[in-house]
């Protein structure tokens, strides 16, 4: 099985051109992004993918069963690896959900591309228990495994949500590698001791869910070091800048993950 580590474009600036540029001369194997946040047709952005030889993970914001259908169809027609979504709303009643995850379970079988749906705060999925019961419903579903909000949500390393997890990472598709603490989504810097526990925790996950991969036969394991820059990322009070270097973070992340799941 092949590891392929993506870089999101949130967060980078200057061109478009510019930012897959230098994602591909830090060696990623591709870059993620929400198409509809570029101002670029899908032909120039599938051949400027293609002209630095990386591939692509799409995603957008469903809020509504009326508009998965359009959206996914739209979204698969990047090519994509994956296909990564923020699910509906974590107000929706179980009923409200199990249509949205019927729906889209649906679609993804007529496009053919996987389609995660992200573990995160605000999104139907955003607990393991939650999370848990829509698994037990839908056996097909897929998750984009962004734990650093249940760590956030539980405000809490949910070490007591084994059977969730476990339900959890068979599910996963694709990792958000993003290391979330107690009291919020992103620490500053997951290399600094002081989150070490953090640290060790997601590894633990994202171990698990690779030997799941391996289990079931699969081709490739994607992950994207996902840390994002201010708000997410810290700030220093009264002058908004920020306390650690967004693209240095991200790399240090990436090769993390080489080391611990290649």
């Amino acid at each position: 099985m092949k590891l392929l580590i993506f870089k999101a474009l949130w967060g980078m600036t200057g061109s478009l051109h510019k930012q897959v540029e230098r994602v591909a001369a830090a060696g990623y194997d591709g870059f993620e992004l929400w198409p509809e946040q570029h101002d670029i047709s899908r032909q120039e952005l599938m051949a400027l993918a293609q002209s630095h030889n990386l591939q692509m993970i799409v995603g957008t914001s469903l809020q509504s069963l009326a508009e998965i259908e359009t959206k996914l169809k739209y979204l698969s027609e990047y090519d994509p690896v994956r296909i990564n979504l923020h699910s509906g709303r974590d107000s929706m009643t179980r009923d409200e959900g199990s249509a949205f995850f019927e729906e889209s379970v649906r679609v993804e079988s007529v496009i053919g591309v996987p389609v995660g749906h992200e573990t995160h705060r605000g999104r139907i999925l955003y607990t393991p228990w939650d999370t848990a019961y829509y698994l037990s419903q839908f056996p097909q579903l897929k998750l984009t495994a962004d734990y650093s909000h249940w760590v956030n949500v539980c405000e809490r390393l949910p070490e007591d949500q084994t059977d969730a997890l476990a339900a959890a990472n068979r599910a996963v598709v694709h990792i958000h590698g993003r290391v979330g603490y107690e009291e919020g989504p992103q620490v500053p810097d997951p290399s600094a001791p002081e989150y070490a526990s953090q640290l060790h925790w997601h590894e633990n996950q994202w171990r698990q869910i690779k030997g799941m991969h391996e289990q079931s036969g699969h081709d490739i394991l994607t992950f994207t070091p996902e840390y994002g820059p201010p708000n997410y990322l810290h700030t220093l009070p009264y002058t908004n800048v920020p306390v650690a270097d967004l693209w240095n973070v991200c790399l240090w992340a990436a090769e993390r993950a080489r080391q611990q799941l290649a």
